[in-house]
């Protein structure tokens, strides 16, 4: 589907036109898109797609919808921002390459420094600059922070630095969570999510390798660095006699559950500066999520094909793996995911991600 804020299914002729599609999702980083096409050079796809990012079109906007086994799932939502054209040799077809980001592209236009937000805590401030662009179809889903900060109109009022999208992303660090857009349930809806980064519910199907018939991944390939695990330390400011206190932040969180049974021990600390200046608990929040980041020890790389798993792998979403050895089975984090669809042919190469060996499961479900 394509068009001007509100897409409509492109005509049988584009979808003759176009050979493979690449979507990239990763957690902490925009989801990114690569529509490839081939046409001559007398096709009009060059003026659907060249000339409709001019005046009179500010932005092209871009949904890849997929439906396997009677499940639809909308792989991306966005908008077009590159363009590129290569020319066939000997009068030979030319290609086309389309390339594009997530709708949180749209949030990085324009620079809205100095709005204020008087008497909004970070969570009012973010439900409102989400809600500016809910002409995409973009629904805020904020999680609260443990701490509520409403600052007094008197004392000091809070002003927007930078983009919604920067500005949003700084909040967001400032308390440790994440913001990220995720396409679907339908196409033209989309969710604006603000809040930790949740590495619990429901596991997906489980891969599995060496297997013989229940095998649906095509590789799949481990590996186990003892040595990036770190223990973040904040800086607390005692508020009598005004001395900084480091402290330790382990990695304990109930967002975060241990998906490993055995992590390694971290052999350095890593001082996190700028939080002297937040209150305790926030300051801990922030640690806590600086030690999520490290601890994933294990990681885990391979492909798979659509047809023979049954269903799309989606990021930022726990999956079994059976089959891998007493080591390696068990829960991971889904880190990463890319789509490759051609004809006839839906492929992903995916990352996985965990904070230790050995399960902490008994069972992976199938």
């Amino acid at each position: 589907m394509i068009g001007p804020v509100v897409p409509v299914p492109v005509p049988q002729e584009v979808l003759d036109a176009l050979t493979s599609v690449k979507i990239t999702s990763t957690a902490g980083q925009a989801t990114g898109f690569e529509l490839t096409f081939t046409v001559s050079s007398r096709s009009p796809l060059q003026l659907l797609f060249l000339l409709s990012g001019g005046i009179a079109i500010p932005l092209v906007r871009v949904i890849v919808a997929v439906t396997v086994n009677g499940t639809p799932e909308v792989l991306i939502d966005g908008v077009m921002t590159d363009h590129q054209f290569a020319l066939g040799a000997a009068g030979g077809q030319s290609t086309l390459t389309v390339i594009g980001e997530d709708l949180s592209r749209v949030m990085d236009y324009k620079d809205f420094s100095g709005i204020p937000f008087p008497a909004m805590p970070v969570e009012a401030r973010v439900a409102l600059l989400i809600a500016k662009y809910a002409i995409f179809g973009i629904i805020p889903l904020i999680v609260p922070t443990v701490l509520t900060d409403v600052p007094m109109p008197t004392e000091r009022i809070p002003r927007q630095r930078g983009t919604d999208l920067s500005y949003i992303k700084q909040l967001a660090g400032e308390v440790g969570y994440v913001f990220y857009i995720e396409p679907g349930p339908l196409p033209g809806m989309n969710i604006g999510y603000w809040g930790p980064e949740i590495k619990v519910g429901v596991p997906q199907p489980a891969l599995n390798i060496d297997m013989d018939a229940h095998t649906n991944v095509e590789s799949l390939s481990f590996r186990f660095n003892r040595d990036s695990r770190s223990m973040p330390a904040v800086y607390i400011q005692e508020p009598f006699t005004k001395l900084t206190i480091p402290i330790p932040i382990p990695d304990v969180s109930l967002l975060n559950p241990p998906l490993g049974l055995i992590p390694p021990i971290p052999k350095k600390f890593e001082p996190i500066e700028g939080t002297a200046k937040l209150s305790p608990l926030r300051a801990a929040l922030f640690g806590l999520t600086k030690a999520a980041e490290s601890a994933n020890a294990v990681s885990a790389s391979g492909s798979l094909n659509v047809l023979r798993y049954g269903r799309v792998l989606k990021s930022r979403r726990l999956v079994g793996v059976r089959g891998a050895g007493t080591a390696f089975d068990g829960l991971y984090y889904v880190s990463s995911v890319t789509h490759h669809i051609k004809r006839g042919e839906y492929k992903q190469d995916f990352t996985l991600t965990r904070n230790g060996l050995i399960s902490t499961i008994p069972v992976v479900s199938t």
